[in-house]
C-alpha cells in the first residue's frame, strides 16, 4: 500500500477529522494542555508533597531525597525505548497508554506506606510524567511543522510551562484541605480526564493521516505526498553536533535543578531572607516563558549554533552573576538570566533536533537526549551540596561550573550542525 493509498484511507475512516483549515495548530494546542499533565511528576509538583509525606511515612528528608534520585534515573533510563516506541506506534497510541499508566500511578501514590513503596512510585511519576509524556507532546508537535516549527514548540513550551507552575499551589490546596492521600488521587484523576480524550480525539500523528502537509502548506497539483527522511539514532550519533545539543541539555539541567534545589540555602548566603528566595522563582518564571517564544521564534531564522552559543552563555552569566548577588535588583537579574537560559536550550533542542537529524526516527533520537536530560538532573544536588560541604560556601563550586556552560558554547560555534531537511523534499538542503 503506498503512503497516498495509506492517506485515502484514513480520510474515510468514520470519524477521522477533515478540517478545512491546517490542523497542526490544533495539535500545538492539545501538546501545550498534555504538558501542564505532567505537571505532577515535574521535581515543582512532587517537592509540594515532600514534608507532609516524611511527616507521615516517618522517613527522613535524606531517604526520600533518594527515592527520589533513584526513581529520576530509572525514568532517564526507559526513555529511549519510549522514544522508539513512539515512532513505531505514533505518539496517539502511545500518549494514550502513557497517560492511563501515569494516573494510575499518581492514583496508587496514594497507598504509599514505606520506603519501597517511594521509590516505586517515584520511578513511575518521574518515567512516565516528567519524561515519557513530554516527550511524546513536543514530539507529535514537531512532526506538524517545519518552517515554524520552532514557534509551534515555543507555543507548547510556554503554555505547558505556565500551568505546571499552577500544579504546586492546586497541590498545596489539596493537601491543606483533604490530606496529601487525597491529593494524589485527585491529580490522577485529573490526568485521566485531561490526556485521554485530547490522546482519543484531538492528537493526529502528522499532516498525512489528514492529507495535509507540514505548516499548512498547500500540495502541488498530481504530486505525491513526500516520504518522510531522518536518520537512524545511530547515524545521529556519529554526527559531532547531537553531542553539543545532547550535553548543552544535559548541563542546563545539571545545573538548574542544582541551584533550584538549593535555592533558599546559595541566596540565604548571599543575604536574601526565605522569602525573597521563594520569591526568586517568580522572575525566574516569567523570563523563561518569554525566553520560550522568543528564541522559537528566533530558531526558525537564525543558524542554530548561534542560539546555543546565547544559551549557554546565559548559563554562565547566570552562575557568576549569582556570586555576587545581594537582596534587590541584582537578586531579580539573577532570577531573569537563569530562567531565560533553562527555557532557551530546551526550546532549541525540541526544534533542532528534527531540523537537522529529520522526523523518521525522531522520537528514538530525542528520548536518548530526555535520557540524558533527565539523568543530569539527578547529581546537580548532591554536585553543589558537596562543594558546599568542602569549601564552606557555594561560591568555588558556582565558579567552576560556570566553565561547562562556557565549553558547550565554544563547541557549538566551532562545529557545524548537519544540513537542513526540507519538509517539501525530505532531503538534506547542500
Amino acid at each position: 500500500m503506498t503512503r497516498a493509498d495509506k492517506v485515502r484511507g484514513v480520510r474515510s475512516r468514520p470519524g477521522a477529522r477533515t478540517p478545512g483549515g491546517f490542523y497542526g495548530w490544533h495539535v500545538t494546542a492539545f501538546a501545550a494542555v498534555v504538558l501542564v499533565a505532567t505537571g505532577p511528576g515535574q521535581t515543582v509538583g512532587v517537592s509540594t508533597f515532600v514534608d507532609p509525606m516524611i511527616a507521615d511515612l516517618g522517613v527522613d528528608r535524606a531517604t526520600i531525597s533518594t527515592a527520589y534520585l533513584v526513581g529520576t534515573l530509572t525514568g532517564a533510563l526507559v526513555l529511549p525505548r519510549i522514544g522508539r516506541l513512539v515512532d513505531h506506534f505514533g505518539a496517539r497510541r502511545c500518549m494514550l497508554v502513557i497517560g492511563a499508566a501515569f494516573g494510575a500511578v499518581l492514583v496508587a501514590m496514594s497507598l504509599i506506606g514505606g520506603l519501597l513503596g517511594l521509590l516505586l512510585g517515584f520511578m513511575g511519576i518521574r518515567s512516565l510524567g516528567q519524561g515519557a509524556l513530554g516527550l511524546t507532546a513536543t514530539t507529535v508537535a514537531a512532526h506538524w511543522f517545519d518552517r515554524h516549527r520552532g514557534r509551534a514548540l515555543g507555543l507548547v513550551s510556554a503554555v505547558g510551562s505556565a500551568g505546571i507552575a499552577l500544579v504546586p499551589l492546586a497541590a498545596e490546596l489539596l493537601i491543606s484541605t483533604q490530606g496529601w492521600r487525597v491529593a494524589w488521587v485527585v491529580l490522577g484523576l485529573l490526568v485521566w480526564l485531561i490526556v485521554l480524550p485530547v490522546a482519543g480525539w484531538g492528537i493526529r500523528d502528522d499532516p498525512a493521516q489528514l492529507s495535509q502537509l507540514p505548516d499548512g502548506d498547500r500540495p502541488e497539483r498530481d504530486s505525491p505526498t513526500p516520504p518522510r527522511w531522518g536518520m537512524t539514532r545511530r547515524q545521529a550519533f556519529a554526527h559531532p553536533y547531537f553531542w553539543v545539543l545532547t550535553a548543552g541539555v544535559a548541563v542546563s539541567g545539571l545545573l538548574t535543578t542544582a541551584v533550584a534545589f538549593h535555592q533558599f540555602s546559595i541566596l540565604g548566603e548571599r543575604g536574601l531572607s526565605s522569602a525573597a528566595a521563594a520569591a526568586n522563582f517568580l522572575p525566574q518564571t516569567v523570563a523563561g516563558l518569554l525566553a520560550t517564544l522568543l528564541v522559537g521564534h528566533l530558531i526558525d531564522r537564525v543558524d542554530v549554533r548561534v542560539v546555543v552559543a546565547l544559551s549557554m552563555g546565559l548559563h554562565s552569566a547566570a552562575l557568576v552573576g549569582l556570586t555576587f548577588v545581594s537582596p534587590g535588583w541584582s537578586a531579580v537579574a539573577f532570577g531573569v538570566t537563569i530562567g531565560a537560559a533553562s527555557a532557551a536550550i530546551r526550546i532549541t533542542e525540541a526544534a533542532a533536533v528534527p531540523a537537522c537529524f529529520g522526523l523518521l526516527h525522531l522520537g528514538a533520537i530525542r528520548g536518548f537526549v530526555a535520557s540524558v536530560g533527565v539523568g543530569s538532573t539527578a547529581f546537580g544536588p548532591l554536585l553543589f551540596a558537596l562543594g558546599h560541604d568542602l569549601t564552606g560556601s557555594y561560591r568555588v563550586v558556582v565558579l567552576l561550573c560556570a566553565l561547562m556552560p562556557l565549553a558547550v558554547a565554544a563547541a557549538g560555534v566551532v562545529l557545524h550542525p548537519p544540513a537542513p531537511v526540507s519538509a517539501k523534499t525530505d532531503q538534506p538542503q547542500h
